[in-house]
């Protein structure tokens, strides 16, 4: 009978630990989504991001046992310094791959899509630690689990905005993702020295945390607001006054006239089929954000795939000399292709 309240009570403990490692980062998870207004995440991004998080923390884990083992380095010396450039070097992946395909449009995705994969590799690496380590309090756990777990998350989703940032803009974007990979190892190196009390540091993370992230989502929002308020009113004049026949006479439609003497009748004929499908394909992109936002369905539509592959094909036959002389009434830059790459994702 004492053996088996024995077993019972260490199971239950198990069972708080496990409990303590792993849920607050997921309910912090589930904060970030709920703030996300414009529904600009996607499920399975979000699940794949998770998922890339626990591959991480499995190679972290065994990149870093072997680079310890043959440096003979102490664990606390090769924690506070390499361990951290390694780890978020391999979180920064799925990010710099979601970037390269222009599936993350605002800091508020990049966020989430970010925190998700710290979360993963905090969740992997908080049950191996579970049941890897015996003699440990439930302070450990706790410490673990609303520090440690929530750090990971944070260092990659201030990667993720920093290099979204830059690539949205189009400026330094090189510099800029170094500068937000070392910026999350600076965060991630200088937790791991403890320099102060870990309940400290804990308590430091899951305040500042928060707050950053609401005034990154406020800030967003009035962007994003701000984006298409700017766009919606000039494309939806110009689609207006191209399907009435009056764009000819416009100063977009006699600047439009005047790279005829510049390019073949043909391809000023694909410039004009380019700009009415895109505003076309654009307004609808936007249509759907704020019916997301609104919390209403998406309409069912047919044919968009085959739109965006037309638009692809015209974007290609005026090539980059034609592309750039259309830069004035419309410009394909980061988020315009992320903008119609949502269209495509539904």
């Amino acid at each position: 009978m004492e053996f088996y309240c024995t077993v019972k009570i260490e199971s239950y403990i198990y069972r708080v630990k496990i409990i303590l490692s792993i849920l607050p980062v997921l309910l912090f998870l589930v904060f970030l989504f709920l703030m996300d207004s414009f529904r600009l995440v996607h499920e399975k991004r979000v699940a794949l991001a998770i998922a890339w998080g626990c591959v991480c923390a499995l190679v972290s884990y065994v990149i870093n046992t072997l680079l310890m083992e043959t440096s003979g380095r102490s664990f606390d010396l090769y924690s506070s310094y390499l361990a951290p450039a390694i780890e978020e070097t391999l979180k920064s992946g799925i990010i710099f791959y979601y970037i390269s395909k222009k599936k993350i449009g605002f800091m508020i995705d990049a966020a989430i899509y970010g925190f998700a994969t710290g979360a993963g590799f905090a969740l992997c690496e908080n049950l191996f630690y579970v049941f890897s380590l015996e003699e440990t309090s439930l302070l450990t756990w706790i410490i673990r689990g609303f520090g440690t777990a929530v750090m990971h998350g944070g260092c990659t989703a201030l990667f993720a905005i920093i290099y979204l940032a830059a690539k949205s803009r189009d400026k330094m974007v090189t510099a800029m993702l170094f500068a937000g990979l070392g910026l999350a190892y600076v965060v991630h190196s200088l937790f791991n020295h403890f320099y102060f009390h870990p309940i400290v540091q804990t308590l430091v993370i899951i305040i500042s945390l928060p707050v950053l992230f609401v005034v990154v989502f406020r800030y967003n929002e009035t962007l994003l607001r701000n984006w298409m308020e700017l766009e919606l009113s000039s494309e939806v004049e110009m689609l207006k006054m191209i399907r009435q026949g009056r764009f000819s006479g416009t100063k977009a439609g006699e600047y439009l006239a005047s790279l005829k003497e510049r390019f073949s009748g043909e391809v000023v004929l694909d410039m004009y089929c380019y700009l009415q499908l895109y505003m076309e394909l654009s307004l609808k992109a936007k249509r759907n954000i704020m019916l997301r936002e609104s919390g209403l369905p998406l309409p069912s539509e047919e044919g968009i795939v085959g739109k965006l592959d037309e638009l692809k094909a015209l974007r290609k036959t005026i090539g980059p000399v034609g592309e750039l002389s259309l830069s004035p009434l419309i410009r394909m830059n980061y988020r315009d292709i992320w903008k119609l790459n949502q269209l495509s994702a539904h």
